[in-house]
């Protein structure tokens, strides 16, 4: 499959009441009791340990699945960890309607990626996305669509120097001159 596209299961972060879950932190991403580890791969099962409703969360995602989250998703601390956690997990994408400045850069920089999804509030009332559907994107055109229930939506998609970070895997490989291994 095409790397542009993205295919994957979803996970709504919603909170006990059905609403979905705004101003997630780093903190409820990836706990500060944890920041002594450094190996990425520890860091999966740790990840949302902090988000009520939602520390089952590792033992239940599958690689390629997408987090569809509420606004300001990742606001709080820069920690790396908490987007370390989520490449552990091999999270397939982030979906949500705006992102912390740093988290985001953060995340484009790791090769994570985190697109802003429009029209988030109508989809949900609508029904449109839920928890298990599956969804295919490509994160280009930002076109989109839910394969399980009939429902189109629109992401915005990736400018360039993101797309090219992306492609390449990671700010340090887009960084790397050519021929360099």
């Amino acid at each position: 499959m095409d790397t542009d596209i993205r295919q994957g299961r979803l996970w709504v972060l919603l909170d006990a009441a059905g609403r979905i879950i705004e101003d997630i932190d780093t903190d409820q991403i990836f706990h500060n009791a944890h920041l002594a580890i450094s190996d990425i791969a520890q860091m999966g099962p740790l990840a949302f340990g902090n988000l009520e409703g939602w520390t089952d969360f590792p033992g239940k995602c599958a690689p390629g699945d997408i987090i569809v989250a509420g606004r300001n998703f990742g606001a709080g601390s820069s920690r790396q960890q908490a987007v370390d956690c989520f490449i552990a997990l091999k999270v397939g994408a982030i979906l949500a309607p705006s992102y912390s400045a740093i988290y985001f850069r953060n995340a484009v920089n790791s090769g994570l990626p985190v697109l802003k999804i429009l029209d988030l509030d109508r989809l949900l009332a609508q029904r449109k996305l839920a928890s298990g559907d599956v969804v295919r994107f490509d994160v280009r055109t930002g076109k989109g669509g839910n394969l399980t229930r009939p429902a189109v939506f629109a992401l915005d998609p990736m400018g360039g120097v993101q797309y090219d970070i992306f492609r390449a895997g990671d700010l340090f490989k887009y960084g790397k001159p050519a021929g360099t291994k």
